[in-house]
């Protein structure tokens, strides 16, 4: 009998923001938010779920990490 995992199919998606000079706390995710909603939607018409998210940051970069999962 075949693995559950066996039948799936998984996918990172990374994308690198840089900070820049602002008062604005939030202008990394109020910028970055229609690219992050267009990769979500181009992936779902693909049969791809979102299943988890992670971002860490380095310097004045900020790395989001969109972690997808389909049946094969």
């Amino acid at each position: 009998m075949p693995h559950p995992f066996d039948m799936m199919e998984y996918k990172v998606e990374a994308r690198t923001y840089y900070t820049k000079m602002t008062t604005n706390a939030n202008h990394i995710a109020e910028s970055s938010q229609e690219e992050v909603q267009e990769i979500i939607d181009g992936y779902a018409a693909d049969g791809w779920r979102l299943v988890s998210t992670d971002a860490t940051s380095f310097g004045l970069a900020v790395y989001v990490y969109l972690y997808f999962e389909r049946d094969r």
